[in-house]
């Protein structure tokens, strides 16, 4: 089987995937690219999780694209019309005829001695292709689109109802007039709360711990007055601005003084639940930001709840029954479905093997550059966007900082550019170590790691990145740029010339 020949291949179609390609197509147009998508349509994960209500859980003016205007005024989006805004940028820059769907990249060998990754894919028909390619993109996120992590409770085969995992939506479900207890208290235990209960459910929140919750408008009105008097352009550029620095402002104050910040956060909650919910339900015993910080429009999930419509209970399982759910207080919580709101399981690279000169390449044992490039491995990008800002922020200037690297290897005539970690000790610390989430614990022995100084440390600062990555020089004396030559017996060693 002849092998297909590419100067960058992108593992992935959705968010990040099409943005990578977007930003090739701007600053490499000549370049011959091809994205690898295992679903059968763009979008990722707006294409994959179809269970009522979902949204973005960042504001849209920093979740879109730089360089294509988000041009709704909705803070957060719902799924289909993320989905859309992607699809009309691919076409907008040409890139859906590049998208071959239906294909699972299985493993990625890399050759020193060709200058070459060689990419093994199976298709949704079972049959096999190869690609041969220059540089591998890979835009998979970090999560299994196969599987989501479903605890096993105790009792659960004993339940007559259904239970759900939102990853997996049936598209059949009938909620209407059924008591559902949704089981988790993040970003997607809070987003179906209120929209089961618009479609006519009875709904139970369980969770085991509390989660910061914040009230945020549902129609920005900065966006509404400067729409009036400015194009979408300059508008979407002074509220992408704005909410850059408010997130960050956020962040910085909820670690510096996070005392200050959960006594904020819990005056806004306890006035929008207006005294008939216990505010408790919403204090975790952890700092702000120690996990994601959660937001609602308009306050929907605490209006649902104060209005008695929906019900918040922070317990343990004890068991399930035939007919729902015991707590460990004692209290049974009535369920005709049970959805499992628990998390996501992780993976990186799509779950594919990494392979260069012969030696698998354990993604655990690696530490990162630049947050982007993983040590010892060639000619390939790892897109992971912030943990406590809009993904997408980071992935457009690593994707641009990649765009350059490309570009001098071209100047300069190299074929190979290799991070190196020289005289770096790696630390105990993930790339996602910024977070005490259940979901980032459970995947420690997945992630990478960060090293002692910079630029193997992540900064989690989209200002100081974005100087970084797209105003700083691609030149580092960590990133060696060199040409194809033999590798040594560990496959460590390129003829290469240090980075000036």
């Amino acid at each position: 089987m002849n092998a297909r020949e590419l100067d960058v291949l992108i593992v992935g179609a959705g968010l990040s995937g099409i943005g990578a390609a977007c930003h090739l197509a701007r600053k490499q147009p000549k370049l011959r690219v091809a994205l690898l998508e295992s679903r059968d349509d763009l979008g990722g994960t707006w294409d994959l999780f179809r269970y009522p209500g979902i949204r973005s859980d960042s504001d849209m003016t920093t979740f879109g694209y730089g360089f294509k205007p988000w041009r709704q005024p909705r803070v957060l989006a719902e799924g289909a019309a993320i989905k859309g805004y992607i699809a009309e940028t691919a076409d907008e820059y040409g890139v859906r005829d590049k998208i071959r769907f239906g294909r699972q990249v299985t493993a990625a060998n890399w050759s020193s001695e060709d200058a070459r990754w060689t990419v093994q894919v199976r298709t949704a028909d079972g049959a096999d292709e190869t690609y041969r390619t220059a540089h591998v993109i890979a835009a998979t996120g970090y999560y299994n689109y196969d599987q989501g992590y479903a605890p096993d409770f105790p009792g659960q085969d004993q339940f007559k109802g259904e239970i759900v995992h939102p990853q997996f939506w049936p598209e059949d479900l009938d909620v209407a007039g059924k008591k559902i207890v949704v089981i988790g208290s993040g970003a997607t235990a809070i987003t179906l709360v209120p929209s089961l209960v618009e479609r006519g459910a009875k709904v139970t929140m369980l969770q085991r711990t509390p989660t910061y919750v914040l009230s945020i408008p549902a129609i920005d009105p900065l966006w509404a007055t400067l729409s009036k008097v400015l194009p979408d352009k300059a508008v979407y550029a002074a509220t992408r601005a704005r909410n850059v620095a408010l997130q960050r402002a956020i962040y910085v104050a909820a670690r510096q003084r996070p005392k200050a910040v959960r006594r904020l956060l819990r005056m806004q909650a306890s006035k929008a639940l207006g005294g008939k919910v216990d505010v408790k339900h919403f204090l975790p015993d952890y700092n702000p930001w120690d996990q994601r910080l959660c937001v609602v429009p308009n306050g929907d999930l605490f209006r649902v709840l104060r209005h008695g419509k929906a019900q918040v209970v922070t317990d343990t399982i004890d068991s399930f029954d035939k007919t729902g759910i015991t707590v460990s207080s004692g209290e049974h919580l009535d369920a005709d479905i049970v959805v499992s709101a628990t998390g996501l399981q992780l993976q990186m690279f799509g779950g594919a093997d990494l392979v260069v000169d012969g030696q698998p390449v354990n993604i655990a044992e690696r530490m990162v550059y630049k947050g982007m490039m993983l040590e010892g491995v060639p000619n390939m990008m790892m897109i992971t966007g912030y943990t406590n800002a809009s993904w997408t922020l980071k992935a457009d200037i690593v994707c641009e900082h990649y765009c350059r690297i490309i570009r001098r290897m071209q100047r300069k005539g190299f074929d190979t550019v290799r991070p190196r970690a020289d005289g770096v000790q790696s630390l105990n610390e993930t790339v996602m170590g910024s977070l005490d989430s259940g979901y980032v614990k459970r995947a420690a022995h997945l992630l990478p790691s960060q090293g002692s100084r910079a630029p193997w440390q992540l900064m989690n600062n989209y200002l100081a990145d974005a100087a970084q990555l797209k105003l700083g020089r691609v030149s580092h004396r960590d990133l060696e740029f060199g040409n194809a030559g033999p590798a040594s017996a560990g496959g460590a060693e390129l003829a290469t010339q240090r980075a000036a």
